[in-house]
């Protein structure tokens, strides 16, 4: 059964065993750090397995998706909608009028997923995520919560 929780400092390694396979760039300090400045990092968990985690900084009205990850071999179940469905939702409960976030321009998967969530795109970052030869487009999307 899949469940989905706020995580702590204990379910670092976890998240950090979910991303090994991902194209997620984040490092344990940077999961660490997080947890410790108070951002919101739900854990989703299937039979106490971890298979995705997400992390939203909330700011006055917004709410901000930093980085979401799926275990590479859970991919195609439907875990990164119930994720973005559940952040969304804890976003609109604590206040947030919207969710932003950024998506590498190449990350075709994503961008689908967040257009069929109702984000919209706003803008792009140009040459903003490195790339080994080169660097790469950022896309801006927001979504009225």
């Amino acid at each position: 059964m899949i469940r989905i929780r706020d995580a702590g400092q204990d379910d670092v390694a976890s998240i950090l065993a979910c991303a090994r396979d991902s194209d997620a760039a984040w490092s344990e300090r940077a999961w660490r750090d997080a947890i410790e400045a108070g951002y919101t990092v739900h854990l989703m968990c299937d039979e106490d397995m971890p298979c995705g985690a997400a992390v939203v900084m909330h700011c006055l009205d917004d709410a901000e998706l930093l980085e979401v990850i799926v275990d590479a071999r859970r991919r195609g179940e439907g875990l990164g909608r119930r994720l973005m469905e559940h952040a969304l939702g804890t976003a609109k409960e604590r206040g947030a009028a919207r969710m932003l976030l950024e998506v590498r321009e190449s990350n075709l998967a994503a961008r689908a997923l967040y257009l069929s969530l109702g984000f919209e795109q706003t803008g792009l970052r140009k040459h903003y995520y490195p790339l080994g030869t080169g660097r790469e487009h950022a896309v801006m999307m927001e979504k009225r919560t």
